[in-house]
């Protein structure tokens, strides 16, 4: 019998703890018949999640507790969840039942099949998500098949099942900002889906909003790419043959037809636009300069207030 270890973030989840809890032990005890232990992680909630999963883990000894000294956010929280894991099998999964416990089966038996594969990710089925956030995940879904390498078919959600090794190799990695998913890819490329039902959510709103995922998806690509770089040192290759190509335009001009450029209106709009491409230049090589900074702090990627284990 295998020991499957669920680790879910929590923030401002007190109206959905104890429905999670009953539905994922109802799935292993019933379905699975397999031994499960809960990590619940509170990532800075504002109200009562903390004392429900403190009430959860008197009544359950398999429900290990962790509070975080402030919101650090998901990925820090579910990091933080893996150094607590005892299972064979790691599952990670929101806090806000829109990843169903009743589809875990659908995941494990996935898993089971192909002992080839290393992580199953369950691929929403009539996603509930808002339009903002389908155009945010279609955004970095994009950037991340272009920088790492990802296949455009492969769905990254946060609803996954990863065998013990996997877990294991991600808390080797040592960067100041972890994204799950894009560590996940460039950790084994031996990932697949699996359709799993996405339910609506039931209790507030998602903190998702179209600012956090373009600063996201922005951070993401100067994190993991040198394409804004390349970009914008292109742009300054053409503009300069460019520019050189005009100075002879203008030089045989001058001396064939015996006419001066004119036209300062055009001059001065010239001098704009690459005072402005300039600027924007420095702000991409400062954001690149803040990233070796923050990694040069080594700061931690959470801070844990206390814990019932």
């Amino acid at each position: 019998m295998s020991l499957y270890s669920v680790v879910v973030p929590v923030y401002n989840s007190e109206n959905t703890l104890q429905e999670l809890y009953a539905r994922l032990k109802a799935v292993f005890e019933n379905v699975l018949r397999q031994e499960f232990e809960l990590i619940l992680v509170d990532d800075g909630s504002k109200d009562r999640s903390w004392e429900i999963m403190e009430k959860l883990h008197e009544e359950d000894r398999r429900v290990k507790i962790i509070q975080q000294a402030r919101n650090f956010g998901q990925p820090a929280a579910v990091l933080c969840g893996f150094h607590y894991v005892q299972g064979d099998f790691v599952i990670t999964m929101d806090d806000d039942l829109q990843h169903p416990p009743e589809e875990i089966p659908v995941m494990v038996r996935a898993l089971g099949e192909r002992p080839d594969v290393d992580v199953v990710l369950g691929s929403y089925v009539g996603r509930k998500h808002s339009i903002i956030r389908r155009a945010g995940t279609w955004a970095a879904d994009y950037a991340t098949s272009k920088m790492l390498k990802k296949p455009r078919n492969l769905d990254m959600t946060s609803f996954r099942l990863m065998r013990r090794f996997i877990v294991d190799a991600l808390l080797q990695t040592n960067v100041n900002h972890p994204q799950i998913g894009n560590l996940l890819l460039q950790t084994s490329n031996r990932i697949i889906n699996v359709p799993v039902q996405h339910d609506a959510r039931r209790y507030g709103h998602s903190g998702y909003t179209f600012t956090r995922l373009m600063r996201d998806l922005f951070f993401d690509i100067t994190t993991n790419s040198a394409f804004p770089l390349i970009l914008v040192r292109n742009i300054g290759l053409v503009s300069f043959l460019v520019s050189i190509l005009l100075g002879l335009f203008y030089f045989v001009r001058y001396f064939v037809e015996g006419i001066s450029v004119t036209g300062w209106t055009s001059l001065m709009l010239i001098i704009l636009a690459f005072n402005g491409l300039i600027l924007l230049s420095v702000g991409i090589i400062g954001e690149y300069l803040m990233h070796v900074l923050d990694e040069a702090k080594k700061m931690p990627h959470y801070v844990e207030r206390q814990k019932k284990l």
